[in-house]
């Protein structure tokens, strides 16, 4: 095995010397005692420095320097015309470089206003999975709109020295932002990088920072239009019509990550780079998708799965007034699938019985058995519902019989069962007294 100065010789060997040619350099190893001599610490810290400049011009970026540690920063400008698909950035241009103004909406209650400031979308690529004290963010991935462009500004970590002084500069981006996006954030890209922030005794920068995930409002506005559940790459090819070609796979990016701390060649990593620049563009885009489909209303819905989840995300907020309409677009929408109409006649049932409207709930649920192959639970829900509003509402004890054995057709556990068969009798018992009622139960 080759001892380290033996490797170290072969990067120096690689690189011409200042002011020299390969010949020289060549020339001068086939001497071991000058080879010896020459080899010294500020060789080799030549030697690598060097080889981060060649990483720095392959993939387009500086380098900053901070107390004698070095990261690299890539910034790219994305013009009102550039198009991502089908959708150009001037498309997604949210109002005054701000937040739109249902942007709130896309968490539904739990996220409270946005304070004053950009939306930042943060994207990282780390050394695993994993997440813990072990896994590094060695590329931090940044993006906000600023006069009609979107920005993207990346902070790569060359050398893991250099990760307090990454940190300090992500939050310098952070403390200027109202608003933080990320896609599945809330779960993996936020623990890890406060993990990062708490382990320099740092203050994290993202306390206390209205915090939209996106892969919720997207799984339910979108889940059903891609096949491969919700990753970001695939909502990108549905909604914005843009497919990646030669996208790096997920699972390479870090060991592509750890061949360059290996060996210093960044040949590997300009794919990195791509994949999350994408990734950001694709969130900020999908962003404004959901933001304004939220700001236009249910008839801004193309498909029905999208308007019933407008409608669930209006009615986390209370919007219940949009909710409703959004849940009968859905059930109206001509090319809505069964089960996808079944659930919107659901939540507008629910939802009205909620709000006291009593007759709009027994119509939904009468639309719930209207349909072919209706879900059995639904079908059950709805049995069960109209048989109490007949019973205590309508007094109606025929009609209130009729949806009872109904239900007692469709319940499957042994509880529920019960539960109908003890109603069944009660009705039974009150046509057996010639019809007596009691007063309603709500």
């Amino acid at each position: 095995m080759s001892s380290l100065a033996d490797r170290l010789r072969a990067v120096v060997a690689s690189l011409p010397p200042k002011g020299g040619s390969h010949e020289d350099t060549h020339a001068s190893h086939d001497d071991p005692h000058a080879t010896d001599t020459a080899f010294s610490r500020g060789d080799v810290a030549s030697a690598f420095r060097r080889k981060n400049d060649d990483a720095a011009e392959l993939l387009g970026g500086e380098w900053r320097e901070l107390r004698g540690e070095r990261f690299l920063v890539i910034d790219r400008k994305y013009t009102p015309g550039h198009r991502h698909g089908h959708v150009a950035v001037a498309d997604t241009l949210p109002p005054g470089d701000s937040c739109w103004s249902r942007f709130a909406l896309l968490n539904g209650a739990t996220t409270p206003p946005p304070r004053d400031g950009r939306m930042l979308f943060i994207d990282l690529e780390t050394t695993g999975l994993a997440g813990g004290a072990g896994t590094y963010a060695f590329l931090v991935g940044c993006a906000w709109y600023q006069g009609g462009t979107l920005r993207v500004r990346q902070f790569f970590l060359s050398n893991f020295a250099a990760e307090r002084m990454l940190l300090e500069a992500v939050a310098e981006v952070a403390d200027a932002c109202g608003a933080l996006v990320t896609y599945n954030g809330k779960s993996f890209d936020m623990p890890l990088i406060e993990t990062r922030f708490l382990l320099h005794r740092l203050e994290t920068p993202f306390a206390g920072i209205p915090h939209v995930d996106m892969l919720h409002p997207a799984r339910r506005l979108w889940r059903d239009e891609v096949e491969e559940g919700c990753r970001l790459s695939a909502l990108e090819q549905i909604q914005c019509g843009h497919v990646r070609e030669g996208d790096v796979p997920g699972f390479e990016i870090p060991s592509r990550y750890f061949h360059f701390v290996r060996t210093g060649d960044p040949r590997g990593l300009a794919a990195v780079m791509e994949h999350n620049r994408l990734d950001l563009i694709s969130l900020a885009m999908l962003t404004a998708r959901a933001s304004q489909l939220l700001e236009d209303g249910p008839a801004a819905a193309r498909t029905g799965r999208e308007a019933l989840g407008m409608g669930r995300l209006y009615e986390r907020a209370g919007l219940t007034i949009d909710a409703r309409a959004s849940f009968l677009r859905a059930a109206e929408h001509a090319q809505t699938d069964t089960v996808t109409r079944a659930e919107a006649w659901r939540a507008y049932a629910v939802l009205s019985r909620r709000e006291r409207r009593y007759g709009d709930a027994a119509n939904g649920w009468r639309q719930v058995l209207e349909l072919r192959h209706c879900p059995p639970a639904i079908l059950r829900e709805a049995s069960e519902a109209l048989a109490v509003h007949h019973e205590h509402r309508l007094r109606d004890l025929q009609a209130a019989r009729a949806f009872a054995l109904q239900s007692l057709d469709v319940s499957v556990t042994r509880s529920r069962q019960e539960s109908t068969r003890y109603r069944l009798a009660r009705i039974e018992r009150k046509l057996g007294d010639g019809g007596a009622v009691t007063a309603p139960l709500f």
